[in-house]
């Protein structure tokens, strides 16, 4: 048996960003001026379906700040701070769920 030879591709592999690296990326475009609220931050964000694992799992960005125990951020940091615990959260409960194992499964 024989390896087929390694394609000459110099392509960097795309690169899924989910959870707290995600949010900074978006929050990094994004027209914000800290302090913030909430409802500024999700306005600012174009697109605030949030990925949280590497299977598609989302969660929306003005569901993640409602559970936190603050509506204004002093500076992006913070917020991202704050925000870690939430994301791993929705992370553990979509990785138990019946369609998160599924989708671990199933080679997409």
């Amino acid at each position: 048996m024989a390896a087929r030879p390694p394609q000459n591709e110099t392509s960097e592999p795309e690169v899924i960003a989910f959870g707290i690296a995600a949010l900074a990326a978006r929050l990094e475009t994004a027209d914000i001026s800290y302090p913030a609220t909430s409802r500024e931050i999700c306005a600012a964000v174009s697109n605030t379906e949030i990925p949280v694992d590497s299977t598609g799992n989302t969660v929306e960005l003005a569901t993640a700040l409602d559970r936190l125990p603050q509506d204004e951020f002093a500076k992006q940091s913070e917020l991202l701070d704050m925000l870690h615990p939430v994301f791993e959260e929705q992370r553990k409960q979509a990785a138990t769920s019946v369609v998160g194992r599924l989708r671990a499964l199933l080679p997409i």
